[in-house]
C-alpha cells in the first residue's frame, strides 16, 4: 500500500505521476479548447505535435531517473490529451482527493486508478458534485494550503475558472489543522496574457523560503501581498507578463535546491543558479502551447 505524504511543494521527491503525450490526439477544433492559449495556437496553426511533447516529456521523465524519483504513468487511452496528470488528483498530507475536473476529462481519472487501488481507500476522496477543484489550484506550504479560485458572480460562464469557493470550503473542512488561504485569480477566455488559469501560473514557492511570482495574476492586492509579507518581497522572483503567458511561474521542485525548468528561461534560470538552486533545464515549449508547463504534468504521491 502506497504510504502518502506530501506537505509542500520542494521536498525530495520520491513517487511521482508524469502524464503523458502518446496517442494524444488530433488538434483540436477551436470550440473545444479549454482555455484561451491553446486556442491562440489552434487557430494559429501552431497547434504542437504529438512527436515533440513526446520528447519534451521523455526529457522530463529521465530527469526524474537521474535523482531516483519513481515514475507512474497513466493507463493510455487511444486519441486522448493525457498530459497534465496534475489537474485531475492531488495529495494532501496522506490523503488523496480526486479532482471534480471537467466532464469531458474524467477518464483521465480512470487512467490512473491503478494507482488508487494501491492507496488506503480511507484516505481517496472524491468532493461532492458542487465543489469544483483542480490540483493546478491546490499549493502545500507546510502549515498552508494556499488555494487559487474566482470569485467572480460570473464563475459558471468561464471554462478557465476551475475552482470555485465550494472547492475552498471543502478543503478547509478536511483539513481543520491546516492554514487554508484563498486566492481571487484574474481570468480570461479571450487572452492568455491575462489568464491565470490555476494559481501555479501565477505563484509557486521554490525551495525553503522562496518564490516565483507575477502580481496582476491577483485580482485583489491584499492577496498579492499576503505572499509578499509571507515570504519577503527580496525572496521572490517576480515574472513580467509574457514570462507568466510562458509558464516561467510553473516549474517543477525535485528536492528543496533542484528545480526543473524549462530551457529558455533565461532570466529565471539565472536567478534560481545565483541563490543556489541546481537548474535542470529541459525542453517543454511545445507543452507550453496548452497552458500548462511542468508542474502541470505531474501528480506527486510522495515526498520526504
Amino acid at each position: 500500500m502506497l504510504e502518502l505524504n506530501i506537505k509542500n511543494e520542494t521536498s525530495k521527491l520520491r513517487l511521482v505521476v508524469l502524464g503523458s503525450a502518446v496517442n494524444n490526439g488530433p488538434t483540436p477544433k477551436a470550440e473545444e479548447a479549454y482555455d484561451p492559449k491553446s486556442l491562440e495556437h489552434i487557430l494559429a496553426n501552431t497547434y504542437p505535435m504529438e512527436a515533440d511533447m513526446v520528447v519534451e516529456m521523455e526529457a522530463f521523465n529521465s530527469v526524474f531517473q537521474k535523482y531516483g524519483v519513481t515514475v507512474l504513468r497513466p493507463e493510455m487511452i487511444e486519441n486522448y490529451n493525457q498530459i497534465f496528470a496534475r489537474d485531475i488528483g492531488f495529495v494532501i498530507d496522506d490523503t488523496f482527493v480526486k479532482s471534480n475536473i471537467l466532464p469531458d476529462r474524467e477518464r483521465e481519472l480512470d487512467a490512473i486508478q491503478y494507482v488508487i487501488d494501491q492507496m488506503n481507500p480511507v484516505k481517496v476522496v472524491r468532493p461532492p458534485a458542487e465543489v469544483h477543484i483542480e490540483g493546478g489550484d491546490v499549493m502545500l506550504w507546510n502549515d498552508y494550503i494556499f488555494v487559487g479560485t474566482y470569485k467572480g458572480s460570473d464563475y459558471a460562464s468561464y471554462v478557465t475558472a476551475r475552482t470555485n469557493w465550494q472547492g475552498v470550503k471543502f478543503i478547509k473542512e478536511l483539513f481543520p489543522n491546516k492554514i487554508v488561504k484563498d486566492f481571487d485569480l484574474v481570468k480570461s477566455k479571450i487572452e492568455a496574457r491575462d489568464n491565470a488559469l490555476h494559481l501555479d501560473c501565477c505563484f509557486q514557492p521554490v525551495g525553503n523560503d522562496k518564490g516565483i511570482i507575477y502580481k496582476r495574476g491577483f485580482r485583489e492586492e491584499a492577496d498579492y501581498m499576503f505572499l509578499v509579507n509571507l515570504f519577503g518581497k527580496e525572496n521572490l522572483f517576480h515574472i513580467t507578463r509574457d514570462e507568466m503567458y510562458n509558464m516561467n511561474s510553473n516549474v517543477f521542485s525535485i528536492d528543496t535546491n533542484v528545480v526543473v525548468s524549462e530551457k529558455n528561461f533565461t532570466r529565471l534560470n539565472n536567478w534560481l543558479r545565483a541563490n543556489g538552486f541546481t537548474v535542470e533545464e529541459i525542453p517543454y515549449a511545445e507543452i507550453a502551447k496548452q497552458e500548462g508547463l511542468l508542474r502541470c504534468s505531474t501528480l506527486p504521491l510522495i515526498r520526504d
